[in-house]
């Protein structure tokens, strides 16, 4: 297939190596030139596993070029709009302004038959809007919306290997034609048996906000556990694997610590509320208001740890933060649990100094004023450990070897996955979320 991918951000750089890998003829299109000129040179602007390497095998075989030229476009035959949708200032509603940009400069460009694809997270409506606007200016193009499942740090993975694929088509011929055409695109991956919903636009819009504030509940719901585990003396740990074993609920994002954050979990949530209000259905979703505040909550809780352990006021005391990204394996410090901590104390007055395996970059361009800094002189002469970000080589950290260079050994660890008894026993105060 002849493809254009519209936005090279996350997603769209993602979506157009991974289609280039699957056969297909790509050109990725951003009005960003340092992002498009990094691309076309096999270098990924973001960090994310693996797509340096499928940029560059792809780019080799003449199937992936990257362009500012949207007329270029008009050499493919499906179009797949992948640019980002943030949360408006001073609101909760997902701001569309580079959706609708991007299919206004697109409509030019469109021949009959072709398929525009919609990729980004919108709320429900939307793609109603786009499909009467195309109607009016392009009546023999068609319009799908096949929402996007990817996991940052895993991306590569879940385009190539998807655990599902939704179509929101139109009914009748058009339809029909969309799904023919995303059949031939993800011809590979269907046939891998990979399971394929086809639905109506609200159903499909709809999927991937309904997945998200499913999986914020489930995280905020142990975290509010943990809450209970600390006022009772429980272990949040334990609850988890006990209650786990349920096959009804499972163990997955049942890690209590210090909540969710990134460029989608907590947007996604909050746009979905304000969709809902607008629709007069608010009352559906006044749940996802606390499933919030339980998430922001989290981190005034690991700052209140912090004091605690340095006897009430962290002002003066040095204080290394271990983790700048959201998650690991990954440099997005969009809305990071682990940055928002970090600051907190540096208000307090804390000398705080932040390392971070990949995101140190991102955190210094969010806050100059944050001592962003190497591993070394992060934990050298540190009265305090916040283990934030729970990346590998910080899950492996060796107690005894640590405790040398630090000048007290308080560990705080932040996302649970430090085994208590190995590091007391070397000599530190171990403290968790949810865990005494």
């Amino acid at each position: 297939m002849r493809i254009s991918v519209i936005g090279c951000g996350y997603l769209g750089a993602v979506h157009a190596a991974c289609m280039a890998q699957l056969g297909h003829d790509v050109v990725g299109i951003d009005v960003d030139e340092r992002k498009v000129k990094l691309l076309a040179s096999g270098e990924a602007p973001f960090f994310e596993p693996g797509l340096p390497e499928l940029l560059s095998q792809a780019s080799a075989t003449g199937r992936l070029r990257f362009t500012t030229d949207l007329a270029q476009a008009a050499s493919a035959d499906v179009h797949f709009v992948c640019v980002g949708t943030p949360q408006v200032k001073g609101g909760y509603a997902a701001d569309l302004t580079y959706v609708d940009a991007a299919f206004e400069a697109l409509l030019p460009h469109l021949g009959a038959g072709d398929v525009v694809v919609g990729k980004s997270t919108v709320p429900v409506g939307t793609a109603a809007r786009l499909a009467a606007t195309l109607a009016d200016a392009a009546p023999e193009v068609t319009l799908a919306w096949n929402p996007e499942f990817l996991r940052e740090g895993f991306a590569v993975q879940d385009t190539l290997h998807p655990d599902r694929l939704v179509y929101g088509v139109a009914s009748g011929a058009a339809g029909e034609h969309a799904v023919e055409v995303l059949d031939a695109v993800y011809a590979a991956p269907l046939a891998e048996d990979t399971p394929r919903l086809v639905t109506d636009y609200p159903t499909a819009e709809l999927v991937k906000v309904a997945a998200n504030s499913f999986l914020a509940t489930k995280i905020s719901f142990i975290n509010a556990m943990a809450e209970l585990c600390e006022a009772t003396g429980a272990d949040v740990t334990q609850l988890a694997d006990a209650i786990g074993h349920d096959d009804r609920i499972g163990r997955k994002f049942l890690n209590a610590g210090l909540g969710f954050g990134g460029g989608c979990l907590p947007k996604d949530i909050r746009a979905f509320m304000a969709r809902a209000d607008e629709l007069g259905a608010d009352q559906a979703v006044t749940f996802l208001k606390e499933i919030d505040a339980i998430n922001v909550r989290r981190r005034g809780r690991m700052v209140d740890l912090a004091t605690e352990v340095l006897g009430g006021d962290v002002a003066g005391r040095r204080i290394a933060v271990l983790g700048a990204a959201f998650k690991p394996n990954s440099d997005d410090v969009r809305d990071s649990p682990a940055l928002d901590v970090a600051v907190r104390l540096m208000e307090l007055g804390a000398q705080v100094r932040v390392t971070d395996p990949e995101a140190g970059a991102n955190a210094h361009a969010v806050h100059p004023d944050l001592d962003v800094t190497t591993f070394d002189a992060a934990v050298d002469g540190a009265e305090a450990v916040l283990l934030l970000t729970e990346w590998q080589q910080y899950r492996e950290l060796d107690p005894d070897a640590l405790g040398e260079r630090v000048a007290a050994r308080h560990v705080l660890d932040g996302r649970n996955v430090l085994d208590p008894g190995r590091w007391r026993a070397a000599g530190w105060t171990y403290r968790a979320l949810g865990r005494h």
